[in-house]
């Protein structure tokens, strides 16, 4: 009979952290013992083997807690997607990158048998050239100038050295393409909730959605599955950000490449925006991930089309007037 779970959460007070606990908390027959941490606090940890740590990735403590509950699986979920304001790129680097590469070795030390991440569709770069359907086989070209983007390439690129070397803990990395669902707030959300929609002119920009309580479903089917590999989360298709203003019935303003870098280096410059014109890139070249592997593979199909999933998300909150996280 196979150990039950003793599971390290990490980023548990983020919003698919609480979500991929409060799953756990639902479904406890496989499950000894969770451990959630956060440099946040919580008081939602209420039933017994449930247990809720305040702590820094970057100190001793998580490995302490994987020695201390006999962790035997790890699911990291901590990251700097929205930086707090003054947050340098070297502090997101510090959590993000070296934060991963600490609790990974803590993984090692004490033979954790898997460890689950969520990295992101992000870690292919935001280029010109990608595939019109990107696959986990394809190059990660994580972009130097987005920090996130260049900090999940580079979390991918130290992982992969630690699978030549480790054979344990074995590795099951998600990449996310932009998740949505109830209560969601994020740099995307953010464009949908204007007035009127933003893009470059004569530019499709195509997203890919995820349904929240897929990525869960995910994460869990891959614990107690004992899976491993590579795997997009995406829905079927893409929807472009002009389909997108024409759902959300606002005009789609479409500002010239040239002009708009102009105007975002200006606004940065008197710091009136966080975003500088290399905020083009974004918009032109978004990565469209193909969720081939998710099914024939892994065994999953997402619950909703990106389509399906924007249209949950709307219906949920921007029409309820609920866009914040809760």
């Amino acid at each position: 009979m196979k150990d039950k779970k003793r599971i390290l959460v990490t980023g548990a007070e983020g919003y698919i952290g609480k979500k991929v606990i409060k799953k756990f908390m639902d479904f406890p027959e496989q499950i000894e013992t969770v451990v959630g941490i956060d440099i946040k606090n919580s008081s939602d940890y209420a039933k017994e083997n449930f247990h809720f740590v305040q702590c820094d990735i970057l100190s001793d403590i998580p490995e302490e807690l994987i020695k201390k509950y006999k962790i035997n699986t790890i699911v990291h979920l901590a990251s700097i997607v929205r930086p707090p304001k003054g947050m340098s790129t070297e502090e997101m680097y510090k959590i993000d990158v070296l934060g991963t590469e600490k609790l990974y070795k803590s993984a090692v030390n004490n033979k954790v048998d898997q460890f689950v991440i969520t990295t992101s569709g992000a870690s292919y770069g935001y280029y010109k050239d990608n595939p019109e359907w990107l696959k986990e086989t394809d190059a990660l070209r994580g972009n130097d100038e987005f920090a996130y983007s260049r900090h999940k390439r580079l979390i991918e690129e130290m992982l992969g050295n630690f699978r030549e070397k480790h054979e344990v803990p074995r590795q099951l990395i998600l990449r996310p393409g932009t998740i949505l669902g109830k209560g969601v707030s994020n740099q995307i959300t953010d464009i949908f909730e204007k007035s009127f929609v933003a893009g470059i002119k004569n530019a499709s920009t195509p997203f890919v959605f995820i349904w929240d309580e897929d990525v869960v479903n995910i994460i869990y089917k891959g614990i107690f599955e004992e899976k491993s590999g590579i795997y997009n989360l995406a829905g079927d298709g893409y929807i472009t950000l002009p389909e997108i203003a024409r759902i959300l019935k606002k005009p789609f303003l479409g500002i010239p490449e040239g002009f708009l870098k102009k105007v975002l280096a200006f606004m940065k410059k008197l710091n009136l925006t966080q975003y500088g014109p290399e905020q083009v890139r974004f918009l032109l070249y978004r990565p469209v991930l193909s969720n081939g592997k998710l099914k024939s593979e892994f065994k999953y199909n997402p619950t909703y089309t990106t389509r399906q999933v924007f249209e949950y998300y709307l219906k949920n909150n921007l029409l309820s007037g609920k866009n914040k996280n809760d």
